[in-house]
């Protein structure tokens, strides 16, 4: 479990974290979303010790992770994947962290094996990719066989399997009982893995919740619905607190009305439905509305022929 209890921490007038509370608890995928900025990676460096907080305090399974004995045996961390001597091979670079904590050889080449990466664990860190990389410093998280891991975007440079395999190994880990905080900036991943979401936004929790809880918390269920006489429906179903949008001139979105009432509604007056389809919010969806007003840094999408067009979120 991993505790933080008014966590901040300051880099002189600007506060990275500012009094962070948080629970992340064994059995379940905590995913830790933010936009760039929002104090992410400052808090999972105070985690583990590389950080020192300007107040509070955070704790794993109820210690400060300095003063855990074996450190790679209770907590696994991906925090910055080129953080390798880069001289060294694969194979070497985890021999020589395992040495660290006296773990057998056998152990190194196991984690190759469960990262992917036997075929290459010879070859020197320096010359990987991004996604082979990212392999090696999952690989080294698991070394110590821990009961946490903390994760920092995990998939970043990974192909499709790759990205498949981070997600059924921590799903996985979650089902043994560990505990995984995991960050990543790919929602549509996210909501495939986490069972819950921690949200920052400049520095400050924006949410803490079950991921169903916050989509549902943060986006409108709607209908769509396409019909030859969708101008004339549109005018049936409208009303207080209905929501109806064109989006062609055959199909509308409707928020705040049932599917089977707008289907009853449309055959009482004989408009034919060609497609009546329930449709709900994404976590993607869910992100964007609550991190709005705490984006930091910003593009500003220019079309080719110069003219501006509306922000964008980076």
């Amino acid at each position: 479990m991993i505790t933080a209890e008014g966590l901040s921490k300051r880099y002189g007038d600007k506060a990275a974290v500012d009094d962070v509370s948080f629970t992340v608890r064994p059995g379940t995928v905590t995913g830790f979303l933010g936009p760039n900025g929002a104090g992410k990676s400052t808090t999972m460096r105070m985690i583990v010790g590389l950080d020192r907080p300007s107040a509070g305090r955070v704790t794993v399974n109820g210690q400060d992770y300095r003063r855990l004995r074996a450190p790679l045996t209770e907590v696994g961390v991906l925090l910055d994947a080129k953080a390798v001597h880069t001289g060294r091979s694969a194979r070497n670079h985890l021999r020589a962290l395992a040495a660290t904590h006296g773990l057998p050889s056998a152990r190194v080449d196991e984690v190759i094996e469960i990262a992917g990466i036997g075929s290459v664990s010879r070859k020197r860190a320096g010359k990987f990719s991004l996604g082979m990389g990212q392999r090696l410093g999952i690989a080294a998280a698991l070394l110590g066989d821990p009961h946490t891991l903390i994760l920092d975007e995990p998939v970043n440079g990974l192909d499709p399997e790759g990205v498949r395999w981070v997600r059924q190994f921590v799903r996985h880990a979650a089902s043994e009982g560990r505990t995984v905080l995991l960050s990543s900036h790919l929602m549509s991943e996210m909501a495939q893995t986490a069972d819950h979401v921690i949200v920052l936004g400049r520095g400050k929790v924006l949410a803490d919740a079950a991921l169903p809880e916050l989509v549902r918390a943060w986006t409108t269920a709607r209908v769509h619905v396409r019909s030859p006489r969708a101008a004339e429906l549109a005018a049936l179903v409208s009303g207080r607190d209905i929501e109806v949008v064109s989006t062609s001139p055959d199909t509308l979105d409707i928020a705040g009305l049932e599917a089977w009432r707008i289907g009853d509604l449309a055959a009482d007056r004989g408009i034919p439905l060609h497609e009546l389809t329930p449709t709900s919010g994404s976590l993607e969806d869910a992100y964007l509305a609550l991190t709005g007003e705490a984006v930091e840094y910003r593009t500003r999408a220019v079309p080719a022929d110069g003219a501006p067009l509306e922000e964008v979120v980076a």
